[in-house]
């Protein structure tokens, strides 16, 4: 799963917030942000951004392929 679904879901989850509301909460077009969550692709600071616009945490977690432990 992207992260672009992930923030969908988390939209959805926290009143059906919309995409342009999210871009308004973040200081930028609703344009701008269509194409990031198209292209899927977001700096860690950007999802920092969006986590503190939704009220919720972000993890990131690098995990050991031949073990699957988390580090």
């Amino acid at each position: 799963m992207g992260m672009t679904e992930k923030i969908r879901i988390m939209l959805v989850k926290q009143g059906n917030i919309s995409e342009a509301e999210l871009a308004r909460r973040l200081g930028q077009t609703p344009a701008n942000l269509h194409h990031k969550m198209k292209r899927d692709n977001f700096s860690e600071k950007e999802l920092r951004e969006i986590a503190e616009a939704l009220d919720c945490g972000l993890k990131i977690n690098l995990v050991m392929n031949k073990t699957g432990e988390e580090i």
